[in-house]
């Protein structure tokens, strides 16, 4: 007789403890299917390559709204141990299976906050007034800030030192190109003076060469151009560089017209002869 209610206990115990597993597997259900409408939302977000605003506080506010749904629902058992065993274990189910999709958004979070960083460090270090040091220090901090609230406060194994690490190597990656670049366009800035005042050097040296020629230094240039009256013979003359050079040309009377109806006078004057006298000092 006493063997029969021992097991009538026992079964009863177990229904027990089987029906409020069921509750917690239901309420935990429930609570899911709402949470991750939440979680939905802020993947359509993130998958439009934006980064989201206070991710972490958001992802913070899903999983303990949840959790809250979930003790008012199946509210822990303080007398029974196997029943707060089962809540414990349906709560960890719950805040895992929460977990897991917000830390997929929450790297790919980072990876956006990454490549803003990145524009921060280009854009920053066009400025001439800023260094490449500087520069990497704003993009880094900028990262750092955003990566902070995009983080969850508690209760998440989320960190952010790997990527931040992977910003730094390619930070320094960029600036040690843009370095090399300028040291490329200072090396040939140098080459080219240097072959600048290579020529002058030698036309110079091709001056003075002239100059000793020619026979002396004289700073005096003189041209004479004299045109046979009535005729279209003009006969020219200079002096340069203590060398003289004489051309002989014919050419129309265009402006017979405006000089009288015989072209240009007979003899010598300001119709038929030209001079010019330059001196280089």
């Amino acid at each position: 007789m006493l063997r029969t209610l021992l097991f009538s206990l026992l079964l009863s115990s177990v229904a027990a403890e089987s029906g409020y597993a069921a509750t917690c597997e239901g309420a935990k259900c429930r609570v899911l299917e709402t949470a991750m409408k939440s979680i939905s939302d802020l993947q359509k977000t993130i998958d439009s390559a934006s980064p989201c605003a206070d991710f972490g506080l958001k992802a913070d506010t899903i999983c303990n709204s949840a959790l809250e749904e979930f003790s008012s629902t199946a509210p822990p058992s303080t007398d029974d141990p196997t029943k707060s065993s089962i809540y414990d274990r349906k709560l960890s189910e719950l805040e895992s299976t929460l977990d897991a999709p917000l830390q997929v958004l929450y790297l790919k979070q980072l990876s956006l906050l990454r490549e803003r960083a990145l524009t921060k460090y280009k854009t920053t270090s066009r400025g001439s007034e800023v260094s490449e040091y500087e520069a990497m220090v704003v993009a880094d901090d900028q990262f750092v800030k955003e990566a902070e609230e995009a983080t969850r406060s508690a209760g998440a194994n989320w960190d952010y030192t790997s990527e931040r690490n992977s910003l730094q190597a390619l930070l320094g990656e960029m600036a040690a190109g843009t370095k090399k670049l300028v040291d490329v366009e200072l090396k040939a800035a140098s080459q080219q003076s240097t072959a600048m005042q290579y020529l002058q050097m030698q036309q110079q040296q091709i001056q003075q060469m002239q100059m000793q020629l020619y026979g002396g230094s004289s700073p005096w240039n003189i041209g004479f151009a004299y045109r046979l009256p009535d005729t279209n013979i003009n006969l020219q003359a200079s002096y340069q560089q203590g060398r003289w050079n004489g051309v002989l040309s014919c050419v129309p009377d265009e402006y017979a017209s405006m000089l009288g109806p015989n072209g240009f006078v007979n003899g010598v004057g300001p119709g038929n002869v030209g001079v010019s006298v330059n001196m280089n000092l």
